[in-house]
């Protein structure tokens, strides 16, 4: 006797013919999984046999991806050259593209360098564009263009389970009708009691189903939130977009540092009056150190500049704000949240980035209290072997870089720490020490996950995201 599906399976295939079960699926009408719960009962009744085979997928990289938005670097090197041909510039244009474009020019021999300048002696074909292309959408590519794309990191393989089969014989077909799911209505009636239920296989393959969950990134940022309110912190947040003042000159960073370079932050065309009554203060800091012992740093310093707003280069600018607010001891708080910076795009920099600041005010905290409480933050994250090298920020002394220990990668520098300058803390009227540290969530949650590009965090890679373990130790 067999069962309507198993029927239905040996009606529409052929004897000794062999078929893929997807391809089968497909022309019959069937669902694959019916045909795959069929062939695997009549292959325990031995009319059919059952092969497993691994099949090759190719999948676009990040690298890839970022490949098909911006265009090869060899391809924008090319059209660079119709507006500068001067090796520096377009190393400047380009950026860390530059090598690669040109490296792979010129072993194509379609370039030559002379005085300095680059000069075209032949033409570029699209054949590598036009097979990322087909792999994004699914199709074959040869086995030369695989290699090619794989040797420089565009596109990765991965194996899956094909299954396919072959009907041995066709027995005389009888038909039982089998119920697949008990009802409440047959419990109730006790028709169940003459009704043939359908077997059930615990071994027959079937297609995964993918439930919700949480990305492994956004897991990463909500285990570092609970690690610090369970240890008293108060959670703040603020604006993407601040002054300049909060952003650096309350930070007692001077206004000819690096850091506020135009090809370092993202400054908006708009200017905006400072609301706070300690800005002639932190101006005479900056001068001459006012009556904080220091110095300065012997310029003049301008309120417009001040007054410019910018896109956020670290969450520091909320954390000063918040005490800037809240001047008295005691204060424990951290922000989680974006920030942005002129970067040029590769596997470990972003322009925006998720950053974890936090601060300590108090009167009887010192060094060895932020050392430890940084300990502690890394203890949990599963970090036990940390070290700190000193550092310098112009906000802070002293100061160190936390660092930790990966296996396979070695010390690996994940942030700044250190305790608040008195040119930060007095000029803003803060009573008291100030703890204070700035982390990057990103490389944190790289070293977690076991990820060797940081884009890898904001791609939909569904593949990726469905086979992550929602718990990994």
């Amino acid at each position: 006797m067999l069962s309507r599906i198993e029927a239905e399976v040996l009606e529409k295939a052929e004897v000794e013919k062999i078929y893929d079960l997807e391809e089968f699926a497909e022309i019959s009408g069937m669902s694959r999984d019916a045909v795959m719960k069929a062939i695997f009962l009549l292959r325990e009744k031995g009319f059919v046999e059952v092969f497993e085979t691994k099949k090759r997928r190719l999948k676009i990289t990040p690298e890839g991806e970022r490949y098909l938005s911006e265009g090869f670097p060899e391809e924008r090197l090319l059209n660079l050259l119709s507006e500068v041909r001067e090796i520096e510039e377009l190393r400047k244009r380009l950026g860390k593209d530059f090598e690669i474009a040109i490296g792979w020019l010129r072993k194509k021999k379609l370039v030559e360098i002379i005085n300095g300048k680059l000069n075209v002696i032949g033409k570029l074909s699209l054949n590598e564009r036009d097979a990322l292309i087909s792999v994004k959408r699914g199709e074959e590519i040869s086995e030369e263009m695989r290699e090619i794309l794989e040797k420089r990191k565009l596109i990765e393989s991965e194996e899956r389970k094909a299954f396919s089969f072959r009907v041995l014989k066709k027995p005389k077909i009888e038909i039982m009708e089998v119920i697949g799911d008990l009802t409440s209505e047959m419990i109730a009636s006790g028709a169940w009691k003459w009704k043939e239920f359908a077997r059930y296989d615990v071994r027959v393959p079937s297609e995964e189903i993918y439930g919700g969950k949480s990305h492994p990134y956004e897991r990463i940022i909500q285990e570092c939130r609970k690690i610090f309110l369970d240890m008293g912190f108060k959670e703040i947040k603020g604006n993407y977009v601040q002054l300049a003042f909060w952003n650096f000159d309350a930070l007692f960073q001077p206004q000819d540092h690096p850091a506020r370079d135009m090809q370092d932050t993202f400054y908006l065309d708009r200017y905006e009056e400072i609301d706070f009554e300690g800005v002639e203060r932190v101006k005479m800091t900056h001068e001459d150190g006012w009556i904080t012992g220091s110095t300065g740093w012997r310029g003049k310093w301008s309120i417009e500049k001040a007054k410019q707003l910018v896109m956020r280069t670290h969450t520091t600018a909320i954390t000063i704000k918040y005490l800037a607010k809240n001047p008295k001891p005691p204060q424990k708080a951290f922000c989680i949240d974006r920030v942005y910076r002129r970067e040029s795009i590769d596997a470990t920099h972003l322009p925006e980035f998720d950053q974890l600041e936090g601060v300590v005010l108090d009167k009887d905290v010192g060094f060895r209290h932020l050392l430890g409480l940084l300990k502690t933050f890394f203890a949990k994250m599963g970090f036990e072997n940390v070290r700190f090298r000193p550092g310098y920020f112009p906000y802070t002394e002293p100061s160190v870089e936390p660092e930790v220990y990966v296996e396979g990668l070695g010390w690996i520098e994940l942030g700044g720490a250190g305790v608040f300058r008195k040119e930060v803390t007095e000029p803003l009227g803060i009573e008291g020490k100030v703890l204070a540290w700035g982390l990057g969530i990103g490389r944190l949650a790289m070293l977690k996950i076991g990820l060797k590009d940081l884009r890898k965090l904001y791609l939909p890679d569904l593949n990726w995201l469905r086979n992550f373990p929602v718990i990994r130790r």
